[in-house]
């Protein structure tokens, strides 16, 4: 009888995989275990064969759907295709490094500069990562470009510090544009390590921590409005993220305990506060921050998630409880919540999307299955 249930489970599961667009081997062996750089392989294709614009940028919906040029989603888009051509090598990704960095120059009016500083830490950080990749100096002077319209974003007027959010609001200051800003500075610390972007680093983090950060809990609010001092507590996974990326930077280069106790802070409150998990799944939570631009926060947490549980440094019972989140969420995604036939993703990872999706919430899928290729395990 035995033998009859594993050869009707055998069947049944060929009759599964005949019926999807998806390789055999791109989704499980005979086991039932993801081979998760084929998954990443499949995920990933996705963004230059279905959201690629031939004017050097990605459409913000799939199919030719091109609602308007948005620039800060670029950078989410482009660090996946990163991710993808450091796993793979293959030049389908490589080859729109160049045509996106002239594309989306033209498409931002022929400049870099952006009226919101956190759009601008964005593509700087990805102009550092194709510097990295490439050792193409061009992404490097675009990023110290980038900085220095971004250092301009500090002011002592409002708030003691800290970088505005836009440069017509000066007294608006947002874990938004501080979380990346403090990383920016500690990632062209390390490329170049000139002294002057750690000490912008160490700078902006002591803004945020003392403004921003519940060193009770972890949690990492919203904003601070300089003229009223009042702070907005709302979550996003991506302050979360970016607070604990940009703690994780600082404490590779000054060997400080406290930023990695702060970073594993900032993480365990994100894998724990109901208010940004989905507790009956324990995955990432869609209710909180849904489509358009809060499609793109759950894989920017990701993103440098992944790599505080890869630190060699970190509590191994905090690795053990952050591996067995991280785990558990692509498991789920890929299990439940990508569309097999187009290989899309939705905002909410234990549902499978459905005709259009919006690049947010594909670019967060695909982060979350190439970070899990990368960690291996």
């Amino acid at each position: 009888m035995k033998y009859r249930w594993l050869l009707l489970f055998f069947i049944t599961g060929m009759l599964f995989a005949s019926c999807s667009k998806i390789e055999d081997e791109y989704v499980y062996d005979t086991g039932y275990v993801i081979d998760w750089s084929a998954a990443a392989d499949s995920a990933s294709s996705t963004l230059p064969d279905r959201f690629w614009n031939e004017e050097g940028y990605f459409n913000y919906q799939n199919d030719g759907n091109d609602t308007g040029f948005q620039y800060w989603p670029q950078a989410q888009a482009m660090d996946v295709i990163i991710d993808a051509y450091l796993r793979s090598g293959n030049t389908k990704y490589s080859d729109l490094f160049t045509p996106w960095y002239e594309g989306i120059k033209v498409k931002n009016g022929g400049s870099y500069w952006n009226n919101f500083y956190d759009d601008m830490e964005w593509i700087a950080l990805t102009m550092v990562r194709l510097y990295e990749t490439t050792q193409d100096e061009k992404y490097l002077n675009t990023a110290k470009e980038l900085w220095g319209y971004i250092e301009g974003g500090w002011n002592e007027e409002y708030g003691n510090g800290g970088v505005a959010w836009k440069a017509d609001q000066p007294w608006s200051k947002n874990a938004c544009s501080n979380g990346p800003a403090a990383l920016l500075a500690m990632r062209l610390y390390t490329v170049t390590k000139d002294e002057v972007y750690k000490n912008w680093g160490i700078k902006i983090y002591a803004w945020l921590r003392e403004n921003l950060f519940n060193k009770a809990t972890g949690a990492v609010y919203d904003n601070l409005n300089g003229e009223s001092g009042e702070i907005s507590t709302l979550l996003f996974t991506y302050n979360q993220g970016t607070f604990l990326g940009a703690a994780h930077e600082l404490y590779k280069a000054t060997g400080d305990a406290t930023y990695l106790k702060d970073a594993r802070k900032a993480a365990y409150f994100c894998i724990s506060d109901p208010d940004l998990i989905d507790t009956g799944n324990n995955v990432l939570d869609s209710d909180s921050e849904g489509a358009g631009d809060g499609g793109f926060f759950k894989g920017i947490f990701i993103r440098y998630f992944v790599k505080l549980i890869m630190e060699p440094d970190l509590d191994e019972l905090y690795r053990k409880k952050f591996e067995t989140f991280f785990s558990n969420n692509a498991d789920i995604l890929w299990r439940k919540g990508v569309n097999k036939l187009d290989i899309l993703f939705g905002t909410n990872w234990t549902t499978s999307a459905l005709g259009t999706t919006e690049l947010g919430a594909q670019t967060s899928g695909c982060a979350l299955i190439e970070a899990r290729a990368l960690w291996g395990k």
